[in-house]
């Protein structure tokens, strides 16, 4: 679910959600 609203919004929730997740701080 996290990763489908990451993608679909991947504006500031997404990209928050990806950065959670993934754990990657160097990854845009």
């Amino acid at each position: 679910m996290a990763v489908k609203v990451a993608i679909n919004g991947f504006g500031r929730i997404g990209r928050l959600a990806f950065r959670q997740m993934f754990g990657a701080e160097g990854f845009e």
